[in-house]
């Protein structure tokens, strides 16, 4: 069984996020936890004294149609083999997705890349870049508009600067297992050889993919954005895939606020795995 959290705000973007995860895993047997959070709304003490019962009106309103909608979005499952649980909360996103994660045993998230008001301009939404550096647990975020394919081609670039292990890929494995896909990993270098502790790495990483279809590429003295975008020039994959360490190029290709300055357009579903001790 697979425990898939999947926040939603309603908008389209993050319809197409839940389309994608029911098409995703059809033939599996998963949980879907529908949730929606809405924030806490700030008011001063004057406000609080003098219109107290409209504010508590005002806040009922927003459960319920939170609530009202959660329930809409699971009349839409048909899938016999899918269970859908819906949770409204009166929460930030962050705080609530961690909680969640540890009382459900989530497997993995599933979200769109912006919300309602998401720029085009933007390459991840602030709540889905704050899953995604802060979470112990699997993002697999959806581009605006991207209907599913199946990821019948999986790009994983990688500097072997991880020290890979079977948890980290393990949902890695799991679509490739279902669909039977081809994993093209991608080692961009920086002109020299790989140095005794990456030659370790990349063997390590060979034998835990021992099963699969896999093909290693290397590209030399090229930014990595360059490297993922003419790689899919040249080869179409339907999912990227990356472990989110610390001290890999992953931080500063996703993480600073140039990204949409520099060419790189994220236009395929994403995976990003935690380098961090996940559970199971």
């Amino acid at each position: 069984m697979i425990h898939i959290l999947v926040p939603t705000d309603f908008s389209e973007n993050a319809q197409n996020a839940i389309n994608y995860a029911q098409k995703l895993f059809e033939e599996e047997r998963c949980t879907f936890y529908l949730l929606n959070t809405y924030t806490p709304i700030i008011y001063t003490y004057d406000v609080q004294m003098n219109v107290g019962g409209y504010v508590g009106d005002l806040m009922n309103t927003i459960k319920k149609n939170s609530e009202d909608q959660l329930e809409k979005l699971q009349h839409k499952f048909s899938n016999e083999k899918h269970t859908v649980e819906t949770i409204s909360s009166f929460n930030t996103l962050t705080d609530e997705v961690r909680h969640l994660v540890t009382k459900h045993d989530i497997d993995i998230i599933i979200m769109g890349t912006k919300g309602a008001t998401g720029a085009k301009e933007v390459l991840f939404g602030s709540n889905t870049i704050h899953l995604i550096k802060k979470g112990t647990c699997p993002v697999l975020a959806i581009p605006d508009g991207y209907f599913f394919e199946k990821p019948s081609d999986i790009l994983f670039p990688t500097d072997f600067r991880v020290h890979y292990t079977e948890n980290q890929l393990r949902f890695l494995k799991t679509i490739a297992r279902i669909y039977k896909s081809k994993i093209n990993i991608l080692h961009v270098s920086y002109g020299r050889e790989l140095n005794e502790v990456e030659i370790t790495n990349k063997m390590k990483l060979e034998k835990l993919l021992l099963d699969f279809n896999d093909t290693y590429y290397n590209e030399r003295d090229q930014e990595i954005t360059e490297a993922i975008n003419e790689f899919q020039k040249e080869r179409y994959v339907q999912l990227l895939m990356m472990i989110n360490n610390k001290h890999s190029f992953f931080e500063n290709l996703f993480f600073k606020p140039v990204i949409h300055q520099i060419g790189f357009h994220l236009n395929i579903p994403f995976l990003v795995i935690p380098s961090k001790k996940m559970k199971k």
